[in-house]
């Protein structure tokens, strides 16, 4: 006799399998129904009936197809009591018959795969903020609930709530196209979904603000999402470039912070501890994107930032690392994407390259203003006074910076800086 899945382990199978499958899902609903909201009505419908029939019935062999005929047969039902679309109803039947009928989800993977980037896509719509764009990817690219988006934001549940369901009602009201774009545009929009992905990354890398220093899983996240649009984009080598950016920096997540939680830096980690699987997927994705700019595909900015990273990942030791190679690449990468968190890095890279002195010029031209009140500029520059030893005008800087951070981690750890510069001072 099988054994009959308890509900704890059915219910963890269909999360499972929802945060899989649901961008597919969604994809191929929204197709269909040219309505977002409806589409997302009508998978979570799915989710909910997977949740009441598999703790009985037992896990089915492919479950996706599951999700996608029930979903299906209930936008069937939906349009059948809509007497105004009934030409719709003609033509969800013939879809939900043929999904019937299919044994997996293979045969149709082109189409599917096309369905995830239209709405790859349609999340990162221009008529949409970065910060909607965000909210939107992670809960219908992502599959995340409004609660795990929001907890990741630092925002109330209603406030993201309400963030999403605008960005749906703006989607309606600019009339967004499901169709691909090309040409000019889909790169436009591709580089549109990029940026969304690694702002999701960053805030999960470094949270600008709150008690943790990191947040791991909203990192984790972005990594899937960035795994998921080099599928689906494979001929473009930044895709391949965030993806190993993303996986590169993702690999230093379990030295980032001491036993006592306390923020730690790339200097003084412990690169044992650095994930090597990351560490080997990050490096093959970047290989992959090398490739395809070896046939003459452009490179840009995320790819230039993975070589940079893989310039750490090689290093066995801090003082190991090729400053050098590393302070070629940004200038490289400030003319291919200039910008001022650009050019406060290259300074890092720079003073440790060619002495602080080199890294003070480079952050000294940089706008006082250009980076509003972020922290970045004044702890870079204790940084570069520090190892130029000038312990008090470092001091200083770090009291600067701690005053503008938002992160309680982060303002411990520049605290701790600039006691450190008195006690030398």
């Amino acid at each position: 006799m099988p054994e009959v899945p308890t509900t704890t382990t059915t219910t963890d199978t269909v999360t499972a399998v929802w945060r899989e499958e649901s961008a597919r899902l969604v994809g191929a609903l929204t197709r269909m129904t040219r309505d977002v909201d409806m589409a997302e009505d009508l998978a979570q419908d799915a989710l909910v009936a997977a949740l009441e029939a598999w703790p009985a019935s037992g896990v089915p062999d492919n479950p996706a197809a599951w999700l996608m005929t029930t979903a299906k047969r209930r936008a069937v039902d939906t349009f059948r009591r809509a007497d105004t679309l009934r030409r719709k109803t003609a033509e969800l039947e013939h879809a939900a018959g043929e999904v019937s009928a299919m044994p997996d989800l293979d045969d149709q993977i082109d189409h599917i795969e096309d369905d995830v980037l239209r709405l790859v896509l349609l999340c990162c719509h221009p008529a949409l903020t970065p910060e909607s764009r965000a909210a939107l990817t992670l809960r219908l690219v992502g599959g995340l609930t409004t609660v795990e988006i929001a907890r990741g934001f630092l925002v109330p549940d209603a406030t993201m709530g309400q963030r999403i369901s605008r960005a749906k009602k703006t989607l309606a009201r600019a009339g967004a196209d499901f169709e691909l774009p090309t040409g000019q545009e889909r790169i436009d929009r591709l580089d549109d979904v990029m940026a969304v992905v690694y702002l999701i990354f960053n805030e999960g890398y470094a949270a600008t603000a709150g008690e943790d220093w990191t947040r791991p899983d909203l990192a984790h996240e972005a990594i899937r999402l960035a795994r998921l649009v080099a599928e689906v984009a494979p001929e473009e080598p930044e895709v391949h470039g965030l993806q190993a950016l993303l996986e590169l920096q993702a690999s230093r997540f379990p030295a980032r912070s001491d036993r006592d939680g306390r923020a730690v830096l790339l200097d003084d980690q412990d690169r044992s501890l650095w994930d090597e699987l990351l560490i080997r997927r990050g490096l093959a994705a970047l290989a992959r994107a090398e490739a395809l700019a070896g046939r003459g595909v452009p490179i840009g900015r995320y790819v230039l930032q993975a070589a940079i990273a893989a310039v750490h990942a090689r290093a066995q030791t801090a003082e190991a690392t090729d400053w050098p190679r590393i302070a070629r690449l940004y200038d490289v990468l400030a003319d291919a994407a200039p910008g001022p968190v650009v050019e406060v890095n290259r300074a890092v890279a720079h003073g440790r390259a060619h002495g602080p002195a080199a890294g003070l010029a480079v952050l000294d031209a940089v706008p006082a203003d250009a980076l509003g009140d972020s922290p970045l500029v004044p702890s870079v520059r204790g940084d570069l006074l520090t190892r130029a030893g000038e312990h008090a005008a470092a001091a200083l800087s770090f009291d600067e910076a701690a005053s503008r951070t938002r992160n309680a981690d982060e303002r411990l750890l520049l605290e701790r800086r600039a006691a450190e510069c008195r006690r030398h001072g």
